[in-house]
């Protein structure tokens, strides 16, 4: 269901690219007319010039290198929400930055929208409109919940939380539309729930030193001595951390019900509209909750540097949205979701130029294990006898599950 991917099956020269990028490289066309005699007549392929190589590097690697590139903008907008709500002493509430990022996404999906025509823009077929609007909702849970657990939680440590996405999607799916649920899934979830314990770190597994109890200051830092970053870190008390956890967890079951519920929208609407739907829904639901809350109200910013976050937050949200989409389109499933676990890796460079933090090593363990259970589920799927399809990713939460093609596409 993601926009575009009627070009790869009409036979232009374009979706033949990224079906077979092979082809690039022993087509007639890619080679100099006129130089072609020994191909045609000897079987004898001519050997390729310096650009051919790069032209076909290029088409075998655009969606990989499109994918790499969501992931720098959504570590990038994790750096600077966490910034925006810890960083200066004018915090923004989780709900403004949502409010401010959702609000550029539907302007500028919009704007897409009604240049290319999509069909049934912007709120898709009646028939389903009541499944995009808890998509809408679900897609908010998840991310408020995320924006949310930033406050008492590094991104390391949130990022990895939301690879649970898969295990959970699984299990909804098994129970909401009856579909399989492998012992081998169930196994997966099991493990990735104890690499959770690992990064939440209870008090009642494990227990806080006495002297760090009584401060109530939680140690992150792997090393007391790490130097300083460029801004000072949060301490937060183990009990915060504990809750963030909860709520980064309740925010991944809200992406999974998303993704669950994009799955039985199915062809019905064009991958845009859901993210419509995402976004007007997040945009609505967070301007309403500021403005009766009697505890929150919106801050204006008060620095250019301020400005700027905000202003970045808007452009990568769509930027996430519009990148994964288009790589993960032109990618096969394999390749390109487990590339998106690199967005822990750029996670933790970051945290340690920002705040010079380094995660715990208990942290580390809980990663190794929720990523190692995600990309078992990813490859117990992929052995699942299915049409081959391009991915059908259309926002962040259903990226961790771009093996599963069954959700259809509309072209625009």
């Amino acid at each position: 269901m993601s926009y575009g991917t009627g070009n790869q099956s009409t036979g232009s020269g374009r979706g033949h690219a990224y079906n077979n990028p092979s082809s690039v490289a022993t087509s007639n066309d890619a080679v100099p007319p006129g130089d072609n005699t020994a191909s045609e007549h000897d079987g004898i392929s001519e050997p390729q010039t310096t650009w051919e190589k790069a032209r076909s590097f290029y088409e075998r690697n655009i969606g990989l290198f499109l994918v790499f590139m969501a992931q720098v903008f959504g570590s990038l907008m994790t750096m600077t929400t966490r910034l925006l709500e810890t960083g200066f002493e004018t915090k923004f509430h989780a709900l403004q930055i949502i409010f401010v990022r959702m609000l550029a996404t539907a302007i500028l999906g919009f704007l897409y929208m009604w240049i290319k025509k999509v069909p049934d823009m912007p709120f898709g077929d009646r028939k389903i409109r009541g499944l995009l609007v808890l998509r809408g909702f679900a897609g908010f849970l998840g991310l408020f919940c995320s924006y949310y657990s930033l406050s008492f939680l590094n991104i390391s440590d949130s990022t990895v939380i939301s690879f649970i996405v898969p295990t959970l999607t699984a299990f909804i799916c098994f129970v909401a539309l009856k579909e399989p649920f492998t012992p081998q899934e169930a196994l997966a979830g099991v493990i990735a729930f104890v690499g959770v314990l690992f990064i939440a770190r209870p008090t009642f597994i494990f227990p806080a030193p006495d002297d760090e109890a009584n401060a109530g200051h939680l140690q992150i830092s792997a090393a007391a001595d790490a130097p300083a970053g460029l801004v000072p870190d949060v301490p937060v008390t183990p009990a915060q951390r504990s809750l963030a956890v909860v709520i980064g967890v309740v925010g991944s079951l809200g992406a999974a019900t998303a993704y669950s519920t994009i799955r039985v929208i199915g062809k019905r609407a064009h991958s845009l509209v859901s993210v419509n739907y995402f976004a007007l829904v997040a945009t609505i639901g967070s301007f309403l909750i500021i403005l009766v809350h009697p505890d929150l109200e919106f801050k204006v910013p008060q620095s250019a540097a301020q400005w700027g976050m905000l202003t970045a937050i808007g452009i990568a949200g769509f930027l996430l949205q519009f990148l994964l989409t288009e790589g993960l389109q032109r990618e096969k499933a394999g390749r390109a979701t487990n590339l998106i676990y690199t967005q822990l890796v750029f996670a933790l460079i970051l945290e340690k130029i920002v705040w010079g933090t380094t995660p715990a090593g208990w942290s580390f363990v809980g990663a190794v294990l929720i990523i190692g259970a995600a990309i078992w589920v990813s490859l117990q799927k992929q052995k699942k006898p299915a049409v081959e399809a391009k991915p059908a990713v259309v926002d962040e939460e259903s990226s961790l599950l771009g093996n599963t093609g069954d959700t259809g596409s509309r072209s625009a």
